[in-house]
């Protein structure tokens, strides 16, 4: 890089680090906690919220996750999240994918038990954040309605929330602060590979 060219980048650089710190500086702190979505055909939903469960924990923040669909399944995530047990409270309430089930009214009582449960969480302020994984498969299958969920999230105070799962309801997109769509380019499920442990769960 010639002087010439270092220069400018220098010059552009100092630009966009004034522009950036006039941003901070205009920037507010949320009135309550803030909703999250992460929805999308791609991997990574559940992940990612648990990658924000491990940030909350590197600042000791109290953590509670409601699972809506996985069932008992052993994984790498709740085995690791359970060395915390003074910080993280986790409650599996589903039974499984509703094809393994096949009963609808089954599914709508365990949909709507994780949402009593998460609602009761949500309302405590004991949580700086909950995680309600796999939800939106809950709201696709109408096991439950958008507004009994946005009644769930309007008592959550400071607490802040995650929303996983595809196909999210448009409501909770509105109603969210952040959304995340994780758009599938290639999985090597379609290539007929079974699911890797510390990979998918």
């Amino acid at each position: 890089m010639s002087e010439t060219d270092s220069d400018t980048h220098k010059e552009k650089m100092k630009e966009l680090q004034a522009a950036q710190a006039k941003r901070r500086r205009e920037l507010k702190d949320p009135e309550r906690g803030l909703v999250l979505v992460h929805t999308g055909d791609g991997k990574g939903k559940s992940s990612s919220a648990f990658g924000v469960i491990a940030r909350a924990l590197g600042w000791g923040q109290k953590v509670a996750v409601v699972q809506f669909i996985k069932g008992k399944w052993k994984t790498g995530e709740k085995k690791f999240f359970s060395r915390f047990p003074d910080l993280v409270d986790w409650h599996v309430m589903g039974d499984g994918f509703t094809w393994d089930t096949q009963d609808r009214d089954r599914d709508i009582e365990a949909a709507e038990t994780a949402l009593a449960k998460a609602g009761e969480l949500i309302a405590s302020g004991d949580y700086a954040l909950v995680v309600l994984d796999e939800i939106n498969i809950a709201l696709r299958y109408e096991y439950l309605t958008p507004a009994a969920v946005i009644e769930a999230l309007e008592r959550r105070g400071d607490t802040r929330i995650i929303l996983t799962g595809r196909d999210a309801k448009p409501e909770l997109i509105d109603y969210a602060d952040t959304v995340t769509e994780m758009a599938e380019i290639k999985h090597a499920y379609h290539a007929g590979i079974r699911a890797q442990q510390g990979i998918d769960f």
